[in-house]
């Protein structure tokens, strides 16, 4: 993931806030466990949702516990016990933050030269967890031809990304994974690979690199395409909400989901109109 995924934080409960910060300590130490300490500077906040989200899905009570840290090392701060969802979460953080890496290197972004850096930590993923390679680097080529073709049809180019999403949940869930935790995850993948696209929309026009939503209009500023496009990509995206919260109802939670449906149902819709409406273009630069 990509970092997009953030609760509405004038509506998240105190409880809610120390979980959501407590999980993402966790997870860092789980990931400095599983899969080395450089890697896990690749954590996002993305994560820490996923962790809250699998626990309460598994039925696994997340246990907090104040203690110090590399970073806050002054102070004892709530973190989450390092558990195997946990690390296996951080695996997964770990393989994504590499191929996004490899994929930022293959489209000449210069972040894509720290790969490297995670090439040690990857390979501990992948040892502790094989199956989820199998699954991130099918999905990639996958869409590495998508994008190679040129494909102009949003729903095509962004299915592989939630295909992806959706295996992963099923991997890391396992006997718990249901059709109903199958499409929130798919939803969930698609929804970030479409925020992504509509994020870097005039930069990835600006650089000559792929973007779904430029590809299906060709029109050059993103602010631009909105006031042509804007009703049918709103469609799309408020498609997707409609299946998270459909899925989210039909999912057996054993515990309080408030911080998760904060996420979903408030912190998405959020993120999506901040992405909508943002900086507007030169004059002139409308279509090719």
């Amino acid at each position: 993931m990509f970092g997009y995924i953030n609760p509405d934080a004038p509506y998240l409960f105190k409880k809610d806030e120390t979980l959501y910060k407590a999980l993402y300590c966790g997870l860092c130490k789980s990931i400095g466990k599983g899969c080395g300490q450089t890697a896990r500077s690749a954590l996002t906040y993305d994560m820490a949702f996923t962790s809250a989200l699998v626990h309460n899905i598994r039925g696994e009570d997340v246990k907090i516990e104040k203690r110090h840290c590399a970073i806050h090392w002054f102070k004892r701060r709530p973190i989450a016990a390092v558990d195997e969802t946990t690390i296996a979460i951080g695996c997964v953080n770990t393989v994504l933050a590499y191929y996004k890496l490899c994929d930022d290197k293959a489209d000449g972004d210069k972040k894509g030269v720290f790969r490297h850096l995670y090439k040690r930590g990857f390979k501990k993923a992948v040892k502790r967890f094989p199956q989820i390679k199998e699954i991130v680097s099918r999905e990639t080529f996958r869409q590495a031809q998508l994008e190679k073709s040129g494909c102009a049809v949003i729903d095509e180019a962004a299915d592989p990304t939630a295909q992806m999403m959706q295996d992963i949940s099923s991997a890391v869930l396992q006997e718990y994974s249901t059709p109903n935790t199958q499409k929130l995850f798919y939803a969930l993948g698609k929804w970030v690979y479409l925020a992504d696209a509509l994020d870097d929309y005039d930069k990835d026009v600006k650089k000559g690199r792929y973007n779904a939503l430029y590809n299906s209009c060709k029109i050059k500023c993103k602010q631009e395409a909105i006031k042509t496009q804007g009703e049918e990509w709103k469609f799309i995206f408020n498609s997707l909400f409609a299946d998270m919260r459909e899925s989210l109802a039909n999912i057996k939670f054993h515990f309080n989901h408030d911080l998760t449906d904060n996420i979903i149902l408030r912190g998405i819709p959020l993120k999506t109109r901040a992405l909508f409406y943002g900086k507007g273009c030169k004059q002139g630069e409308n279509n090719e």
